[in-house]
């Protein structure tokens, strides 16, 4: 007779609630496909004496999708004051309270980490329920640079204040991945074009749903399709590749080393573009030969 698995145990005195140790369990939900949830999420959320909700209505059709039936509060950015010191209570009394946001891992562009904060700060457990997110499933299906990443949530709306956070990641080098309205897409796309370069880029949207999509191209070449289709629908993540994969024009750049090269030594030519366009020292030294060589 094959046996259920049993949740891991928080550690702490506390009263069991069905093999569940009283604590504060932050727990990934499918991002759409509803059996991408793991078994041990599953007996979580039958242990919890209470789930806290990002929108209870979205987390009460995943409980019945598998058969779970358990009380419900809301917990989100209008009532995150409010609802704290509430769930505090419930944990000190010693209850097993499971945070989990419409979709994907709680914490990320949501309210749950001032709960988390807090949590900490009274000296509570906090277990973290592993699981899907649209952050890395979109990084692993892109085919941009994953070794660093950059997850840096929603943009600005009004265009002066998105221009000068674009301005704070344009040096890193790393690849950028954002979460963007649907009906912001294609004007952020421009935005970006402007204010990283023409990098590779992808969007992504609807991950793991029936109309998944993950569109790869320029960013000038995203901005301009999507300028032309209008708005997709479903939920869009945006990943844009590190400065190092923006395309540079190399006639532009042969132009100017002549220009250079007709008042300046071959090194100082070199080292002057290098800084203006991101290229090489090596490469751009090497093709200062070449165009001095050729006159």
């Amino acid at each position: 007779m094959t046996r259920e698995p049993k949740p891991l145990l928080a550690a702490g005195k506390s009263k069991d609630h069905g093999h569940l140790t009283a604590g504060l369990y932050v727990l990934a939900t499918p991002i759409g496909n509803a059996a991408d949830i793991s078994l041990r999420a599953l007996d979580v959320l039958k242990a919890a004496s209470v789930i806290a909700a990002e929108d209870t209505r979205v987390t009460a059709k995943l409980l019945t999708i598998h058969g779970i039936q358990k009380p419900l509060i809301p917990y989100n950015d209008h009532n995150g004051p409010r609802m704290r010191p509430k769930i505090l209570a419930r944990l000190a009394q010693g209850e097993a309270v499971v945070l989990v946001s419409d979709a994907g891992t709680p914490l990320v562009s949501d309210p749950g980490y001032k709960l988390v904060r807090e949590v900490i700060s009274a000296g509570l457990p906090v277990v973290a329920i592993p699981g899907a997110s649209a952050v890395l499933t979109a990084l692993a299906l892109s085919g941009l640079p994953s070794d660093r990443f950059l997850f840096a949530g929603f943009l600005p709306a009004k265009a002066c204040e998105r221009q000068r956070a674009l301005e704070d990641f344009k040096d890193l080098s790393a690849t950028l991945i954002f979460f963007e309205s649907a009906q912001r897409l294609s004007e952020t796309l421009q935005a970006m074009t402007e204010a990283l370069g023409d990098r590779p880029a992808v969007v992504a949207r609807e991950l793991t749903k029936l109309h998944e999509e993950v569109r790869r191209g320029r960013l000038s070449e995203l901005a301009a399709h999507y300028q032309k289709a209008g708005a997709p629908k479903g939920e869009v993540t945006l990943l844009v590749g590190p400065p190092g994969e923006a395309t540079t024009d190399m006639a532009k750049v042969d132009a100017a080393l002549k220009a250079a090269l007709d008042f300046m030594p071959v090194k100082a030519a070199a080292e002057m573009l290098a800084e203006l366009t991101g290229v090489s020292r090596k490469q751009l030294y090497a093709r200062a030969l070449e165009l001095k060589s050729s006159n």
